[in-house]
């Protein structure tokens, strides 16, 4: 999850939230791709999760990271709580996940670069100190009460609101983790057809990149548990708003669906304020019950957009949030799926035309039945297996387009190489896990630790 957001000052009226995601707008030459994922830490010893303090700890990684690779300390109060490098960070998941939040790159090339130079320093430091990471999209085998609370304000605050508004908030925020790519836009109208392409199409990234089937030590039921939980943490924030695709679409009604999801907390001088369920509009006159008289300033407002949780996410740039997290091959293949798709006006055309007749119902429905059925899914007729087919091609001739090279790779297509194996193989990761577990794992849950780790 998101730091705090930095910078901006006193909101003078509603106008100047809007032209806070309005500025998000950029040439084509100043499109970037920043991509995110998060991993389970554990302790080789007994694969426990790793606690907060110790010897093997997610404090010792943080402090590893920063002595040994440069890293700068971020703090909470006077708890070491991430770590900051240029425009990459690594934060704390609620349930010790470590995340890296890379820096808005040019290219899949260097964001692959990116990756293998974090995995790199977390190895490094994850073996001195008798840990592992995992890459998965939920924890296989913790139970919650097994799964410790990382030291951060704002996520006792969730924890507690969680409850009172879905079933499965405390399984979302300590155990799944999650790949996301962040993509810019050129204009409003640009960002309206990106927006609804993500919102059409998450449910395929999520089949795609389905890497949860386990919990509690055995199969859940789902090829996908982490998308699964999404459906009951917190229906006010989550899942894929109508007015998306209704006329009218644009940054104005982005705020106003903003505003009216309620907030979780201000942070005031190192201290999250509980605001849990109060409204932003409120916020906006002055009546806050947590600030009485105080007005926001447009760091809130940033920090209220991080936590609305739809499949997709408007900031000043886009969020793709539909992946779980995986292993290598899986990190760099999800900025390629979305770039391929998006960054190249041909594609875009072509992707929007697989989905533009799509209905509300439509897209529900697929949204609601991925987790557990993954590529066998369908949605106007079509399996997800074919639509991923045919969005593969289309994201390949993309790359192409863009004609972005590296070395001896002429462009960024063979990003796509494990995402086509998985197509053709018509097995996703949690495929290829569950039939390791009733095949040659022998219901040895344990064995995913030795074959799924960085």
């Amino acid at each position: 999850m998101s730091i705090p957001q930095e910078g901006g000052g006193p909101i003078e009226s509603r106008d100047s939230m809007v032209e806070y995601l309005e500025s998000g707008c950029k040439p084509r030459e100043d499109w970037r791709i920043g991509t995110e994922h998060e991993k389970f830490g554990y302790c080789k010893a007994k694969h426990a999760p790793l606690p907060y303090e110790g010897d093997c700890s997610v404090r010792a990684m943080l402090e590893g990271l920063r002595d040994s690779f440069g890293w700068n300390p971020l703090l909470e109060g006077d708890t070491l709580i991430g770590l900051t490098k240029g425009k990459a960070n690594v934060s704390l998941e609620p349930g010790g996940q470590l995340e890296l939040s890379g820096a808005p790159l040019e290219t899949i090339h260097e964001t692959c670069e990116e990756v293998n130079q974090h995995l790199a320093e977390v190895r490094d430091v994850a073996n001195k100190i008798g840990a592992g990471f995992l890459g998965l999209g939920a924890s296989p085998v913790w139970s919650m009460d097994e799964t410790p609370m990382m030291p951060k304000g704002r996520y006792k605050i969730m924890r507690d609101y969680m409850p009172k508004v879905g079933t499965k908030g405390h399984d979302m925020m300590f155990r799944t983790c999650t790949i996301q790519v962040n993509l810019d836009f050129g204009s409003e109208a640009d960002m309206v057809q990106k927006l609804r392409i993500a919102f059409a199409l998450q449910s395929i990234a999520t089949a795609l990149f389905s890497a949860s089937p386990f919990l509690n030590g055995k199969p859940n039921g789902f090829l996908s548990y982490r998308s699964e939980v999404w459906k009951d943490v917190d229906n006010q924030r989550a899942g894929i708003p109508a007015f998306i695709f209704e006329d009218g679409m644009g940054f104005e009604r982005w705020v106003d669906y903003a505003l009216d999801v309620p907030m979780y907390f201000v942070y005031r001088e190192g201290t999250y304020v509980d605001a849990s369920g109060q409204s932003f509009r409120d916020f906006l006159d002055g009546k806050l019950p947590a600030l009485p008289g105080e007005k926001p300033t447009l760091s809130d407002w940033a920090d209220h957009l991080t936590t609305i949780f739809p499949e997709a996410r408007l900031k000043k740039f886009i969020e793709m949030r539909g992946a779980d997290g995986g292993p290598w091959r899986q990190i760099c293949g999800l900025p390629a799926f979305w770039v391929g798709l998006i960054y190249d006006d041909a594609a875009m055309t072509a992707a929007w035309d697989v989905c533009k007749n799509w209905t509300q119902e439509g897209r529900l429905n697929l949204r609601n039945s991925v987790p557990k059925l993954g590529l066998k899914a369908e949605v106007a007729g079509r399996s997800v297996h074919s639509i991923a087919g045919e969005l593969l091609e289309i994201g390949t001739e993309g790359l192409h387009a863009r004609a972005k090279a590296s070395g001896f790779d002429r462009d960024e297509a063979h990003f796509l190489n494990n995402l086509r194996d998985v197509v053709q193989r018509k097995e996703t990761l949690a495929d290829e896990m569950l039939a390791k577990y009733h095949g040659a794992w022998g219901g040895d849950i344990d064995r995913v630790f030795d074959e799924y780790s960085y």
